[in-house]
This record gives C-alpha cells, structure tokens and sequence, in this order.
C-alpha cells in the first residue's frame, strides 16, 4: 500500500493504482486523481461548505437523477470513523454504461467527496475502493 498526503488529508491506496496529475485547471477542488487501467478513475476533492450530510445526500440524489443516473444506493454510514453518505449509481450514457461510487464527508465547515466511476463489474474495483475510504484520515 502506497500513501497519498495532501495538506490536511491522508489515505493509503494499493499499488495497483497510479496517482494522475489533478485537474486543477478545469477543477480547482480537486485534490487527488487515481487510476486503475483504463475502466478506473477516482477523484478526491475539497472545498468550504455550509451544508450538513442530510442536505448534500439529496442534492447528489438529484443531480445524479437529472443527469439520467439511476441510484441503485444512497445510505448514511460511517466509514474511517467518520459520518458519511455512500452512494452508489449507474450511468448510461450513449458513450458508455458505468457504476459511480461516492463517499462524502463533512467535517470542520470543508466537504470532501470520494467518487469512483468505474466500468469492473467483478466487485474488486469496489473492495479497493471502500479500503482507501477507510483509510481516509483529516489533520487536524
């Protein structure tokens, strides 16, 4: 397992996945980008907020329904001893059908939102991905 430290944020991902330059131009909140082959990609990003989970679980609700998604999960739970909104959703666009996972946290007035799309219909992707969420660790 490798370790990704960024100012206030930490999580362990394992070797089978590559860190990618962040986005920042076209997404400024983006604090990390992992890839796994081509069917992988997880972005990580943090910002300032004023909501609370309950409020941001219906917004990601809506958002993903508006885009045509359908949510096969959206839960409280809590994961790195943390408070947090699980989601998972399936897209189908003209282009490609994807799995979207999501893991959103709110702590000290910042959210931080996990997302993976994924394409790994084997359940591993999934697995790895819920490890590097529960080694998510805040600086405080």
């Amino acid at each position: 397992m490798r370790t990704f430290n960024s100012g206030k944020i930490s999580f362990k991902y394992p070797d089978s996945w590559e860190v990618e330059k962040a986005d920042i131009l076209s997404n400024p909140d983006c604090i990390a980008t992992l890839s796994k082959g081509e069917d992988n990609l997880i972005n990580a990003v943090m910002f300032p907020t004023a909501t609370n989970l309950d409020d941001y679980k219906v917004f990601m609700e809506d958002a993903i329904s508006d885009d045509g998604g359908v949510i096969i999960s959206s839960d409280f739970t809590q994961i790195a001893g943390k408070d947090s909104i699980k989601l998972h959703a399936n897209m189908d666009t003209p282009e490609i059908n994807f799995d979207i996972h999501t893991y959103v946290f709110i702590e000290g007035g910042n959210i931080y939102i996990f997302e993976m799309r994924t394409l790994d219909i084997s359940g591993e992707s999934e697995r790895e991905f819920r490890n590097i969420i529960d080694s998510f660790r805040i600086a405080v």
